[in-house]
Formats: C-alpha cells, structure tokens, sequence
C-alpha cells in the first residue's frame, strides 16, 4: 500500500487561535520562480556585459546583481471524506471549513498582544485606529519531505467542489502563494547548507556516469 505524502504549513510563534495545517500534497504540484535582474555594462561595444577573457575577469561582466526572493505556489485538495466515512462529529457538521478558517488566518495580518502572543486584527478592530496598531504577517513554516521553509503566506484561492447538507464545504481545491523569508533565519540557512549538498552530490554523479 503506497503511503501518502503529506505537507504541513504552521506558524512559528505564538498565535492566538494556534496555526497549523496538514494536507495531502503532491510533490508535482508545486511551481517555484526566482527572478534575478543582471546590472551590465552599457559602454560601448559592452552590452549585455563587460568584457573578460579569463575566468579570473568574470566578477566584473555584470556590475552587480539583483536577485528577489523566491515566491513558490501549490495547489492542494482538502477532502474530509475518510472522516465522514469514519463518523468523525467535526467533519460532519463543518466539513473542511474549519482547514480553510486556518488557511485564510494565516493569510491575515497580526497585532502583538499580551506576553508578546500574536492576534489576528480583525479581532481587536473596535480598539486603537488603524494606523496606530502594529501589523505584522506570519512567519510560517511549510515542511514537506526533507525541506523546511520560512515563508509568508501571501495569496489564498479557494474553490469549493462538494457540500454537506448544510452548505459546509467537504472537499474544496485551494491554491497557495508563498514568498520564502531570505534572511539567517535557521531554516533558510538549514535549506542553504541542503541546497549546497546537493549541487555537490550532483557533480559527483555526472562525474560516475
């Protein structure tokens, strides 16, 4: 019996409600994109590039690069039909409502509250003006197989493709956007140092075949 890969998305830092998602996740369904703008030269004769005739000159061909950080998107299905099917109180009268609730939570901006433990915005509405509270996104953490992010959540999409009887919704398809925290946080220095392994175990293999 195949084992089914599964992804989780969860905040990093105390949160009121808590953040936390599982779900079933395909490997294939996940697009990522990095976008890098080369500064060259614009001398004549130059363009496109300074010139070099030597390994040792090609620190000079571009002036500088700017490199933005990497966004990444994955499409994932929650279905709450296995807890139907198993009698589960929860799923028969929400469905998979209450995964979309932490979906669209974490996707919303936070305010600090007491002991330093963060509140959704929307919740504390009625008190200081808008432009006197602090706003902050989560920093979340998507993990699937030997990979650990940091990321803000930055676009959710959802379509809902069965309901219960009550109109909750028991399977929906939900598209996500995410843009990786570059910084020297431990996991992207971790998926840094994982990255580096594996262009160096890729020279070894071209190397034997």
């Amino acid at each position: 019996m195949a084992v089914e890969t599964r992804g989780m998305l969860f905040e990093y830092g105390l949160s009121l409600p808590p953040l936390a998602l599982v779900f079933k996740f395909n490997p294939q369904d996940i697009s990522r994109s990095r976008t890098v703008t080369v500064k060259t030269g614009d001398a004549p004769g130059s363009r496109g590039g300074y010139d070099f005739v030597s390994p040792l000159e090609t620190g000079r061909v571009s002036q500088g690069v700017e490199m933005q950080a990497e966004s990444f998107s994955i499409d994932i299905m929650l279905d709450a039909t296995d807890e139907l099917n198993d009698g589960d109180g929860i799923a028969k009268t929400f469905g998979v409502q209450p995964q979309i609730d932490t979906l669209r939570s974490m996707a919303e901006p936070k305010t600090q509250g007491p002991s330093g433990v963060k509140v959704l915005s929307s919740l504390g509405m009625h008190g200081a003006r808008a432009f006197e509270r602090q706003e902050v996104a989560s920093v979340l953490i998507f993990a699937w197989g030997m990979q650990l992010l940091p990321v803000f959540l930055t676009g959710v999409t959802q379509k809902e493709v069965l309901h219960l009887p009550n109109l909750m919704p028991y399977r929906a398809d939900m598209g996500l956007t995410f843009q990786v925290i570059e910084s020297a946080n431990p996991f992207f220095m971790a998926d840094k140092v994982r990255q580096t392994m594996g262009t160096a175990l890729n020279l070894v293999s071209g190397m034997g075949a």
